[in-house]
């Protein structure tokens, strides 16, 4: 499997969270949309069927993720 490269992780995922706190302000469709959009790109590019776990597999992919590090899980 293809893995992207951590700065692209990062930024799929300052994405995410950024539309997530967009969408919950405005609950806009435009929002919504694009928030799918990331979540699909994140389950691609992490190799995972959801967004959790894909958030999760994309921060411990990021320089610095220790693999006992479950504070990724805390979002």
């Amino acid at each position: 499997m293809l893995m992207a490269h951590p700065t692209v992780l990062r930024n799929l995922i300052e994405q995410y969270e950024a539309l997530r706190v967009l969408h919950a302000e405005s609950g806009g469709e435009e929002a919504r949309q694009r928030m799918d959009d990331v979540a699909y790109t994140l389950c691609v590019s992490t190799g995972t069927g959801d967004v959790d776990s894909a958030l999760v597999a994309a921060r411990h992919r990021l320089p610095g993720a220790l693999p006992e590090d479950d504070s990724v899980l805390s979002s």
